[in-house]
């Protein structure tokens, strides 16, 4: 992670503005492209929107294949259902891991969500926000996955950091095959902390590629 990355996502996590006023975002012109950066990373509209997303999704990959767990990215399954439509979206999966659960392939579905959703709302939850992500990937997902003998994973993640219980579960059970294949006390957190900069560094390249030259 470069410096410039580095003061960008740290002015971020503090919420210390990036752009200088609030305006419009000036590719969806739908919302204020607000001065600490949120509209900024989550504009499905604006170029390399899915950065974060990708990035996220390849070292997770990486970090299954090093702990020796046969997985494969952007994998066609031909399964996967949008429940709206009622009819196969032909989406492969994010990534697929063979034999991750009785013998059954697993279908691992990554988004990317905001921890601030519905900060102006009452009701307002910490963490609420990548719990809902989760559940609406199972709604969309879960069903076709085991209809077709597969199991589905959701890996839901914020812009902060968190992950969602399902995707701590992966983790959890990855970081375990990467212990029992090493004895070294530095790998003992290698995976959560792989995975916890990767998200960081997505949100950060993203920022810096909308920051004006002035606050480079």
């Amino acid at each position: 992670m470069s410096a410039v990355e580095y003061r960008a996502i740290l002015r971020y996590r503090l919420m210390i503005p990036l752009f200088p006023v609030d305006e419009p975002c000036p590719v969806c012109r739908k919302a204020c492209l607000d001065s600490f950066g949120e509209h900024a990373i989550h504009c499905k509209e604006l170029p390399g929107f899915k950065y974060r997303h990708d990035w996220v999704r390849d070292v997770l990959c990486d970090v299954l294949k090093r702990a020796g767990i046969s997985a494969k990215k952007e994998a066609p399954v031909n399964f996967l259902t949008d429940p709206l439509e009622g009819r196969s979206t032909l989406c492969p999966a994010d990534i697929l891991v063979f034999g991750w659960e009785g013998g059954k392939h697993a279908c691992v579905d990554l988004t990317g969500v905001s921890p601030l959703v519905g900060l102006k709302d009452k009701g307002f939850v910490v963490g609420q926000a990548v719990l809902k992500a989760e559940a609406s990937k199972v709604a969309k997902h879960d069903k076709a996955c085991r209809e077709n003998q597969h199991v589905f994973v959701p890996f839901a993640f914020d812009t902060f950091g968190g992950l969602a219980p399902d995707a701590v579960r992966l983790l959890n059970r990855v970081q375990k095959v990467v212990n029992s294949n090493s004895s070294s006390l530095k790998v003992s957190n290698f995976v959560f902390s792989r995975i916890g900069f990767s998200i960081q560094k997505g949100v950060a390249a993203q920022l810096v590629a909308r920051l004006p030259a002035i606050a480079l």
